[in-house]
């Protein structure tokens, strides 16, 4: 594991993807620092880590479309099917060098309170914490993006769909508000959703039948719960979108208010997309 994470950070910054990384968030951290800080006269950098999160849409699939599916393209991955090695090293090891990236950019926003502090009242618990969860959130969507980059050999088309799904949990709050709260709109947007699951399965498993099976017990569950107590999907959709709303959890700290559930939350997806990276590659090496 420790040889693939030296491999993987050598490769960030022997190209120029470690390099182009670092130097959009530095130059968009310090635009935000200059407009919130300086011009505003804003004490709280908060303000500043905010918004470079919201960046993330551009920054975090430049650099993880590569993770996988770059090798696929190259058949390099043989080599990751055949070694005596479990996939799961592989794949923390991989995704720890994409952690080392974030947290070179963490660290070095780290000197940014105690320069504002010298000028103003900076609450450097504040501050903090604001970036710890923005780099846990920052880990959060290179997780994500590794995920969806071992389902693909394009780069072009792990970058996309890791930009799809970061602007998806952009937008998921107004998503569910936009969306009627009636119990007929539910069935209909979870009758989708379990559509989207079948194809999901089928695309990690290429097994029709699985696929057909997970569609067909969920959309029985969802009718006899729409013909038996309709109520409960009663509002579920924006409840349910609303989980999925990853920058909502971290915009409380920027008001000052720490959210250890925020912390348990990042951390769990970050478990949950390691682990599914972990699935496809196995499910590759047993279908070799």
């Amino acid at each position: 594991m420790l040889a693939i994470f030296k491999k993987e950070m050598r490769g960030y910054f022997q190209s120029l993807l470690g390099y182009l990384f670092l130097a959009f968030y530095f130059i968009f951290l310090g635009i935000f620092l200059y407009s919130y800080n300086l011009k505003l006269e804003y004490a709280n950098v908060a303000y500043a880590i905010n918004s470079v999160a919201r960046f993330f849409l551009l920054l975090i699939p430049m650099l993880t479309m590569r993770v996988f599916a770059e090798e696929r393209r190259q058949k390099t991955d043989q080599l990751l099917l055949t070694a005596p090695i479990s996939y799961s090293k592989v794949v923390l090891g991989k995704y720890l060098a994409l952690v080392g990236v974030m947290a070179l950019a963490a660290l070095g926003t780290c000197i940014y309170p105690f320069i504002l502090r010298r000028y103003g009242d900076t609450s450097l618990k504040i501050a903090f914490s604001t970036l710890a969860a923005f780099f846990l959130l920052g880990c959060t969507y290179m997780a994500i993006g590794m995920f969806l980059s071992s389902l693909t050999e394009s780069q072009v088309v792990a970058a996309v769909l890791t930009f799809i799904v970061i602007l998806f949990t952009w937008i998921v709050d107004l998503l569910g508000a936009m969306l009627p709260t009636d119990a007929k709109t539910a069935l209909l947007v979870w009758s989708i959703v379990a559509i989207l699951l079948g194809i999901v399965l089928y695309r990690l498993m290429h097994s029709k039948l699985v696929s057909c099976i997970s569609f067909g017990v969920v959309e029985a569950v969802l009718l006899i719960i729409y013909f038996g107590k309709s109520e409960m999907l009663d509002g579920s959709v924006g409840n349910v979108f609303g989980w999925f709303s990853l920058l909502t959890r971290f915009e409380n700290f920027k008001y000052g208010l720490f959210d250890p559930a925020a912390f348990i939350y990042y951390l769990s997806m970050m478990v949950l997309f390691v682990f599914l990276t972990i699935q496809v590659l196995n499910k590759r090496r047993w279908s070799q």
